[in-house]
């Protein structure tokens, strides 16, 4: 299983399931980032952090330590 951390540019996934609990859990599922949804990997910052992606037709920008615990299929 990959994470959300490891798609290229242009590449989309969808979640299987969240290492994060409590409350970065939470705020990933307020932000419409769910089990079952398709995401897609827009852009990468030029240092590499944050990521924007692209969820229920809007674009978020997540930090890399919290997209790697974002898992895909």
């Amino acid at each position: 299983m990959k994470s959300l951390v490891d798609l290229k540019v242009g590449e989309s996934g969808k979640v299987t399931s969240f290492e994060n609990q409590g409350v970065a859990k939470k705020r990933l599922l307020d932000m419409g980032i769910t089990t079952g949804v398709t995401v897609k990997l827009v852009k990468i910052a030029p240092l590499g952090d944050p990521i924007e992606i692209e969820v229920r037709g809007f674009n978020l920008s997540l930090r890399k330590s919290e997209a790697k615990n974002i898992k895909i299929n």
